[in-house]
């Protein structure tokens, strides 16, 4: 045991292994705050979709040479989730067909585009990174640590600010815009939220898995508690957990960062729903 934490205390000792730890723990964070109300919603959906967006929009930024593809991705994957919003509205396409529409899309152009376009001598490797997360945690420079501070803060701020708000949006959106409550500004609201939310996650899990972050810690929470409240204070605290043993177990067994949190995100889900049972009985 002594020779463990030795380790760790060896591999904390480099700078690049603090900037994932604190990424991945505000990502976590941040994620799993509206991955109740997007349950409960029956958004969850949303996450994947936007998920293949930021794809291709990766794909575009790639095409274009830029250094940093941040801006771009966030303001593509941002207007995204505004047009699925507003399509999904649509009479005529409804919300599961738009998002099909818009992720498959997305996927299917962004790979189109890196073959074309490449630069790069392994494209299959740059493919499977940005799907499914660095196979290192070197990639996280200080610019990606402090961008994802500063916008973790906000999202906590605005999750706090509008909880009223988003708890009645949740459980009786009509009854709130009967009441006069702008329903469509705070879905819009989450809808861009959690676009930003899976920008900064992609560089830690990858874009395939970053919905996992979202959906997991709602549902294991979902079955051991009942109230929205205690459901989303369980939720955080199962995330936050899950992504810091994920980040250890990964860094002392060398598997791909984001893998390995949703792995545990998994096992967690598990025994959470074996803690139901017992407790039901």
């Amino acid at each position: 045991m002594t020779d463990l934490f030795d380790k760790l205390g060896y591999y904390f000792e480099f700078p690049f292994v603090r900037y994932a730890m604190i990424v991945g723990v505000l990502i976590a964070l941040c994620s799993s705050l509206l991955g109740v109300t997007l349950v409960l919603k029956r958004f969850s959906f949303i996450g994947d979709g936007l998920s293949h967006v930021a794809f291709g929009a990766i794909a575009i930024a790639s095409v274009l040479k830029l250094t940093n593809s941040m801006p771009v991705v966030l303001v593509i994957t941002v207007l995204s989730a505004v047009l699925l919003l507003r399509t999904g509205q649509n009479t005529k396409i409804k919300g599961d067909a738009a998002v099909a529409i818009i992720s498959v899309g997305a996927l299917a152009i962004g790979y189109m585009l890196m073959n074309i376009f490449s630069t790069s001598s392994n494209l299959s490797g740059d493919i499977c990174t940005t799907l499914f997360g660095s196979t290192s945690i070197l990639t996280l420079s200080t610019t990606d640590v402090t961008l994802c501070i500063i916008l973790s803060i906000v999202v906590v701020l605005m999750f706090v600010f509008f909880y009223p708000r988003i708890f009645a949006v949740t459980f009786d959106e009509s009854f709130s815009r009967a009441v006069g409550t702008h329903t469509n500004i705070y879905n819009l609201m989450i809808a861009c939220v959690v676009a930003v939310i899976i920008v900064l996650a992609m560089n830690l899990v990858g874009s395939l898995l970053t919905s996992a972050l979202i959906i997991f810690p709602a549902l294991s929470a979902m079955r051991v508690f009942k109230s929205f409240k205690a459901v989303t204070v369980c939720s955080a605290c199962f995330a936050v957990i899950c992504a810091f043993l994920g980040i250890i177990i990964a860094i002392l067994t060398s598997t791909p960062v984001g893998s390995t949190i949703v792995t545990v995100d998994i096992a967690g889900f598990i025994g959470f729903i074996l803690a139901g049972k017992i407790m039901k009985r």
